[in-house]
């Protein structure tokens, strides 16, 4: 059976990954309520097309930080794509360089940074960092990105603790022995990486197979700093020349500290609901956040997106670019990078049937006119 549609890739996923691995990918915090406020948000967001606009030339390409991309949908960071398909973040990268599309590396992959660029040596990408309480670590990775010609970093701010995440707990959800996270591998400061195990603080270590009687290492679930606040923006701007996007922001407040503090992005993000549960859809929260920043910097959001009428309804409301997260993984789940890039080129299809339809003929036509919010 042909896949038609994001939701078949899920559907997919679910039914072939093990339960733990599904369970993961598709958790949210607490009772999950924002997680599927995310895609219910969408559904109350119509259309108000406008016909006889000739749309026989059309264009989906827009830029991002400067970089033309064929259409603006692009990879937000996972972590552990192992888990769903043998190559992991290598295919990852590779169906991105394949789409002309931006792919955010996760800090937590089972491929390193080197080796993700070694697999797609031509792609657009970003990294994505959180700020541990071992600052020099910190200092190591955004070194690393800049020497690998990474084009921005992408600061998430909204962990300072791992949310509760009741069905890995639950699980006793923890990373298979031969997996590792392969960007601390070999650290200095840290050692080795051990497989890894949800608690209800967040992420904690469980102990590893010995090899060569080494000691435990590793990223205890207290490995974030809970300290990071906004003057922290300056010393990573010390550390490196790359743009810095903020992920995870949620209010005008917050995005108009962010472009006080000279971030080149903001990222509305709420981590797909895996952390603080009952906070606004993102696609809702976009919509104060872009009032206040206007066209000053530009402003991109994730979560809840599952088809081109998303994206572009997203668009609509401000954003100058979309990530997608689960639906990634789902593609990996099916068929490794082809599954990724059958994904991605839906998406790419049914943003383009959808600006269409709705009378755009390229992205610049995109506007707050053309959607209106109804209540279910």
């Amino acid at each position: 059976m042909p896949m038609v549609c994001l939701s078949d890739f899920e559907a997919y996923a679910k039914k072939h990954l093990p339960k733990s691995t599904w369970d993961y990918i598709a958790a949210g915090a607490d009772e999950c309520w924002t997680r599927e406020e995310n895609l219910l948000a969408y559904k109350r967001i119509r259309f108000r097309p406008r016909m006889l606009r000739d749309v026989s030339m059309m264009d989906t390409r827009t830029t991002l930080l400067g970089m033309e991309i064929s259409f603006p949908v692009g990879i937000a960071p996972t972590g552990f794509h192992q888990l769903v398909c043998p190559d992991g973040e290598k295919s990852t990268a590779r169906a991105a360089e394949a789409m002309n599309t931006c792919y955010i590396a996760s800090t937590y992959s089972t491929y390193s940074m080197e080796e993700i660029v070694a697999a797609a040596p031509g792609g657009f990408r970003w990294f994505q960092l959180y700020i541990h309480q071992n600052r020099r670590l910190s200092e190591q990775l955004v070194q690393r990105a800049e020497a690998l010609g990474f084009q921005a970093l992408v600061l998430t701010v909204d962990v300072p603790y791992g949310g509760k995440r009741r069905v890995d707990i639950h699980n006793n959800f923890q990373l298979p022995p031969h997996m590792e996270v392969e960007n601390f591998r070999g650290s200095i400061e840290v050692g080795a990486v051990e497989r890894c195990m949800v608690t209800p603080e967040g992420w904690a270590r469980a102990p590893c197979p010995s090899k060569n009687d080494r000691s435990e290492y590793g990223l205890p679930a207290h490995s974030f700093d809970p300290s990071v606040c906004w003057d922290d923006i300056y010393w990573l701007r010390s550390l490196t020349h790359l743009p810095i996007i903020v992920k995870g922001i949620l209010t005008q407040e917050d995005a108009d500290l962010a472009m006080k503090h000279g971030v080149q992005g903001i990222i509305v993000s709420n981590h797909g609901g895996r952390q603080l549960d009952s906070t606004p859809a993102t696609i809702n929260a976009l919509i104060e956040i872009k009032e206040t920043v206007q066209d000053r910097i530009e402003v991109y959001v994730d979560g809840g997106i599952r088809t081109g009428s998303d994206v572009l309804k997203a668009l609509a409301l401000g954003a100058k670019y979309v990530f997608i997260g689960r639906p990634t993984l789902w593609g990996l789940a099916y068929k490794g990078e082809e599954g990724l890039r059958e994904v991605l080129q839906i998406l790419k299809d049914e943003f383009h049937l959808s600006m269409a339809l709705a009378g755009c003929k390229k992205v610049s036509e995109i506007g707050r006119h053309l959607v209106q919010f109804s209540r279910l």
